[in-house]
């Protein structure tokens, strides 16, 4: 039984037509937190959490409205992408403990597989006691994986989907100037390790560097930061930091208060802070 808090960020291949992302919000119900649009990357990033069986109902809703609003045949986003829907991750808000997101996770892999007959893979911990990574999932599915629950070939439509089971990820966008395509891959190459996942993109808007903070207790904004900064090469400068969706309270807590602006870090970011606002806000009402 999925008893403790859970968080929850669809990744949805979407980011430009408004209804369509508010009738994806509105599915979301009363546990959606945050919403965060991209348009280059065609991409929306909507952030639940509360009580694990309402964050997957919610997530159940969302997904299957997505399903039948988008078609993956007419995205033309930066980002890496393999479905409308494209990764659902679960973790655990208040202990390091993955049991319910995993079980999160399965619930929605085989109803998604079942009813949607959406492909679906599997990251996080493994049922054989192994582990994968959302990369692998990337750099494998239908190549060297099979999907582990729904049909063996993507939806025609849908796409396919990466549902995982994970710790807390930072998502942080550096915005650069001064640097060309290729000096600006070298310095995703230069910075990507265990604990940050980057990519470099020359996106419309500007140059970016793409991270996943995935140990945040280790290399959090204001070390992603740093490490950008100092990968640059000469001439180049970060413009701004950009946060997709929100961090946790003990990853914020380590960032000096006056560097929230320039880490991009301002504002209502904490995911503790949000589910505690709504939770004042549903007990006045």
């Amino acid at each position: 039984m999925i008893r403790s808090r859970l968080a929850s960020a669809l990744n949805v291949s979407e980011g430009r037509d408004t209804a369509v992302l508010e009738r994806l919000a509105d599915a979301c119900g009363e546990v959606l937190l945050d919403v965060h649009r991209d348009a280059d990357h065609h991409r929306s990033v909507l952030t639940l959490g509360g009580a694990g069986r309402g964050v997957v109902a919610a997530v159940r809703a969302t997904v299957a409205l997505a399903v039948d609003l988008l078609d993956l045949s007419v995205h033309d986003g930066a980002h890496p992408r393999f479905g409308v829907v494209d990764v659902v991750p679960f973790s655990p808000v208040d202990s390091g403990d993955l049991l319910d997101a995993v079980e999160a996770r399965d619930t929605i892999a085989i109803w998604a597989g079942a009813t949607l007959g959406i492909p679906c893979f599997l990251y996080g911990p493994m049922p054989d006691g192994g582990e994968r990574s959302l990369p692998e999932v990337r750099r494998g599915a239908f190549v060297t994986l099979l999907p582990d629950t729904g049909p063996d070939r993507a939806h025609p439509r849908a796409g396919a989907m990466a549902v995982g089971a994970r710790g807390p990820l930072v998502a942080y966008n550096l915005w650069v100037s001064g640097v060309s395509g290729t000096e600006l891959r070298a310095v995703a190459t230069r910075v990507r390790s265990r604990a940050i996942r980057t990519l470099g993109f020359s996106l419309a808007s500007g140059a970016q560097i793409s991270c996943n903070l995935v140990q945040p207790e280790l290399v959090g904004p204001a070390e992603a930061y740093e490490r950008v900064a100092a990968a640059l090469p000469l001439g180049g400068r970060i413009s701004r930091a950009e946060l997709v969706g929100l961090v946790p309270q003990s990853v914020l807590d380590r960032v000096p208060s006056g560097r929230l602006a320039q880490l991009g870090l301002e504002g209502a970011v904490s995911l503790q802070a949000r589910l505690a606002d709504r939770s004042l806000r549903t007990r006045r009402s």
